[in-house]
């Protein structure tokens, strides 16, 4: 992440916790904020791979639960992330239009979000 990365201050009030629920809210609640006048899918990109990361790293800490059943905690925070903050990089002259393709791009992030999921865990793991 660069410096003015818009996922910087979503990862810093994440830092704070431990615990998977308090640190995924904490991301959410600051990247809502980030969010607030608005944001390109570029930003929106970037604050998804934060997220990832940090349900990763936390995860990746517990113990008692499956691979499966990790990944689908990840891919129901991405899921929350994307109910937050998605509107926020639409123009609003196309929302009619969004309105009708949000549930297959919501899809389309999910699958994304999914396959990155096997892509962020070696790298949590080496860093």
């Amino acid at each position: 992440m660069t410096t003015g990365s818009i996922a910087n201050p979503p990862l810093a009030a994440a830092s704070h916790y431990t615990d998977i629920a308090q640190r995924v809210s904490a991301f959410l609640q600051s990247a809502k904020a980030a969010a607030a006048d608005g944001l390109s899918w570029r930003e929106f990109g970037e604050l998804l791979v934060a997220l990832l990361r940090v349900s990763c790293e936390t995860l990746d800490h517990v113990s008692g639960l499956t691979g499966a059943e990790k990944k689908a905690i990840v891919l129901e925070a991405a899921g929350s992330l994307f109910d937050l903050v998605a509107d926020k990089a639409v123009p609003s002259a196309v929302y009619p239009l969004w309105v009708l393709a949000r549930p297959a791009v919501r899809s389309l992030v999910l699958a994304i979000a999914s396959g990155a999921v096997e892509q962020v865990l070696p790298l949590v793991r080496t860093a």
